[in-house]
Parts: structure tokens; sequence; C-alpha cells
């Protein structure tokens, strides 16, 4: 019997339910391809030291969900004190070729305060693959928000050791503004003025998300009092951590101390963990850059199953960042 006729007769047994045609397509659709990791390529980068690829395989979709953006053609604005030298485009690629990294979350960073105009430009260079976090003042319009959110940002930040531009009492206004947009507020700081402001960060209206893991100061680690906070924010389901920055903190040289703060924070959620570079360490001077590989394999030692860090570099920042 012809092939048409059979199919035919399959329609009619089904009362006319399927289409030929949709049975047609469902016979030769072929099945969605899985995204597939890239081979990570040992190569020299700006602002990093070594040339080494990671020791364990990163999933395919890994993001880095911290790193900057610096151009000297983009003027800083004038009560900047963190200047450092040009980082790039191209040289962030760099460094993603060397580690096998495919999204990426760039942090408008605080040498250009509330001129969002480099942080657009490379959200458009890098595609649909980044995302971008911005610093906004409670005088951006809607529309200025929502060109914002086109150009693929997802959140706006507070780095209260560097408030240029804006001031603190702005987090809650801003909150409530960019709540509607499914964005988040992202606060950078070292544990002591995160915990001065624990009640206006309790009361935001939107997720909150920590840099460096709240950068609690060592040797004290768990025992300061704002690791009691990250908890209670953890616990209440609107905080999320950026497993980032260990060396800003780290009494030890193999940064062993923020290690046991990092697993502390992956065992109270894993499902609000994210891992970020923090290139090109702005805080560090040339010739003090550490090197990216290494800091990605801490990640191994953090979370040392193939699940969590699926979660950590793939599933979290699709959630957070609408990847």
């Amino acid at each position: 019997m012809p092939l048409d006729t059979t199919r035919r007769q399959f329609v009619a047994a089904l009362g006319g339910a399927v289409s030929l045609a949709g049975l047609a397509g469902c016979a030769t659709a072929p099945a969605p391809r899985a995204p597939q990791a890239p081979q990570p390529q040992p190569t020299t980068v700006p602002h990093s030291a070594g040339t080494d690829v990671p020791r364990f395989a990163l999933p395919a979709l890994a993001c880095d969900c911290h790193h900057h953006i610096y151009d000297r053609r983009y003027p800083a604005h004038p009560s900047a004190t963190l200047l450092p030298d040009d980082a790039s485009v191209a040289d962030y690629r760099l460094l993603q070729q060397r580690l096998g990294l495919q999204r990426n979350v760039v942090v408008q960073p605080s040498t250009y305060g509330t001129d969002n105009r480099l942080l657009v430009d490379a959200l458009k260079a890098f595609g649909p693959a980044a995302r971008g976090v911005a610093v906004v003042d409670t005088g951006v319009t809607d529309a200025q928000l929502r060109e914002l959110h086109a150009a693929g940002v997802r959140g706006i930040r507070f780095n209260l050791s560097f408030l240029v531009g804006i001031t603190a009492d702005m987090m809650e206004p801003l909150a409530r503004r960019i709540a509607p947009l499914g964005w988040h507020l992202q606060v950078n700081g070292n544990a002591d003025r995160l915990l001065a402001a624990a009640d206006t960060l309790q009361r935001l209206a939107c997720p909150v998300v920590f840099d460096h893991m709240g950068q609690l100061p060592q040797p004290q680690g768990l025992k300061h009092p704002a690791f009691a906070l990250y908890a209670r924010l953890l616990e209440s389901g609107n905080a999320w951590f950026k497993l980032s920055g260990a060396y800003l903190t780290s009494k030890q040289p193999d940064l062993s101390d923020v290690g046991v703060v990092a697993r502390a924070l992956i065992g109270l959620a894993p499902e609000r963990m994210v891992w970020g570079s923090d290139w090109p360490h702005p805080t560090k001077k040339a010739g003090e850059k550490p090197d990216d590989a290494a800091v990605l394999n801490l990640l191994d030692d953090w979370a040392p199953t193939t699940a969590i860090r699926q979660r950590i570099l793939v599933d979290n920042p699709a959630k957070l960042y609408a990847f």
C-alpha cells in the first residue's frame, strides 16, 4: 500500500484530529541538538596570569556572572577613584576561549557612574549570550529602563565601597521600580557596610545579589555577624550570592579560608549561587593579577560534584539573568 494512503487511513482512524501536514512534520522534524561545550584553549589573556586551562570540564553554556569592561574612550565619572587600564570585549573573548565559557554578565563598574554607554555597547558587541548589570539613579525614566532591558540589562548595582553618582538611600525606591521588569539589585561592599544596610536589604522589593560572597573579613569568616544576615536572606529566598573575588578578603595563599565561606553558602542555597571571574580584577595592580584558570579551579574544590557545578555555572545564571 502506498505510504500516502497509509497516512490517510491513520488520520481517519484518529477522527481527523491530526493533519497530514502535521503528521509529515512530526515524521521529519529533526530532534533539537544539545548544546556543546567548547574545548578550552591555552592562551595568554590581558589582565590574567598564566595560560593554562581549567582542570575540570565545564558544562555547555557555562556563564561568568561577574566581569567588567573598561575603555578610556568613554569618560570616567569626575569622582571615580578606581581607574583601571582598558579591558576590551576582544580581551575578554580570549578569556572565554581559555576557560571554555559561553555566556557572560557585564557589570557596570564604579568608574563610569551612571553613564551606561560603554556597558550597552559591550552588550551589543557580545550579542545574545551576554547580559548586563547597570548603575542608575532615581532620575532614570521608565523609558530608559525599558531601553536598558532591551539591550540585555537584568539588574542594577550599588557598590557601597565606591558610591559614584548614586547614594545608598536610592536602593529601596529603585528596587520598586525595577521589580516589574524581573530585575534584581546587586550590592557590593565589605561585610560591615552590608550589615549596616541590613534593614534596607531585607525590605527590598526585588531579589538582592551579593558580590564576592559578601566579603566576610578573615580570619573571622563565618563568625562575623554579617553571615547570620546572609543566612536569613538566603532562607527567605530573596538572596543570591556570587562566588567570586575570593582574593579580596583571604589571608591564606591558597584562599582556603574563603573556601570555608563558599562551601557554607553553597550548602545553604545551591540553587541561588552563581560564579564570577571578576576579570580584569580592577583592585589588583598590573603584575599582581591572578591566574583565572586557578580562580575557576576553586569552584571544583567548593562544589565538587558535576550536578552542583551545573547549577552554579548554567542553571542558576539562566534563571537569574533570563538567558
